[in-house]
Order: structure tokens, then sequence, then C-alpha cells
């Protein structure tokens, strides 16, 4: 099986909702982040893909690594996604704007039900970082 490299952001609003996008083309909510460019660290990565996906400036001292997961990818078929975690220790705000090839975001409490598609990585183990945060 081929296998896709990213960083994905644990990010939640004062609430404990999380925050999840969904990219043009695609169905599956997923965490905030994406695939390093050559040299990147995936903290870098992480800090970079938040701010062009959602505007949003991360303070590294803030970002904390959850640590590599291997799942399967939400929107690829027949890859593997492995991800450098991260949970960002503030709350971000909640009128956070989608941009670059976000089309729509997402906030969810974790542990509750929703029946908007969500992605392995997410419900298999950032929603319960998530929850367990809180």
């Amino acid at each position: 099986m081929n296998e896709i490299r990213v960083s994905a952001v644990l990010l939640q609003r004062s609430d404990g909702a999380v925050l999840l996008v969904r990219k043009g083309g695609t169905e599956v909510f997923m965490n905030p982040g994406g695939k390093p460019e050559p040299g990147e660290t995936p903290g870098d990565c992480a800090r970079r893909e938040v701010a062009e996906e959602l505007g949003l400036r991360l303070d590294p001292t803030a970002l904390t690594p959850l640590g590599q997961r291997v799942t399967v990818a939400a929107n690829e078929a027949g890859f593997s996604l492995r991800a450098d975690c991260f949970r960002y220790e503030r709350p971000v705000p909640d009128d956070v704007r989608p941009a670059a090839e976000i089309v729509e975001v997402l906030w969810h409490h974790p542990g509750t039900t929703t029946t908007r598609p969500l992605a392995p990585l997410y419900t298999g183990f950032l929603a319960l970082a998530a929850h367990t945060h809180n």
C-alpha cells in the first residue's frame, strides 16, 4: 500500500469543540494539516498548513507533539496515511474561515455523533486526544 505523509493539527475552541476541515472535491472532514515541503519539519509543516488553510498563525511554543499515527487515508483509495499529530494548546476563535483548498469547516464535539463523514485519523485517535484533554 502506498503511503502519504502529513502533519495534522488538533485545534479546539474554548468549549472543547474540534475544528475539522473539508477540502474541495472531497466529502470527508479531517483535522487541518497537509504534506510537508522538502526539508520542512513536521511542526513547521503543521503551522504553515494551518496558516494557508485557515489564516491562523500558531505560536510554535503552544504546539504539542502527540506522536505519529498510521491509518487509512480518508480521500485516497489504496493509500495509508502516516501523520505527525499535534495539539494546539490554546483555544482558537470560532469564526475561523476556510482558505486555500478548504471549502468548509465543521466544529465537532468529541464523543458526539454526526451525519457528516469524518476521517479515520480523527475518529481513531485525535477525537480521543481532544476528549481526554478537556
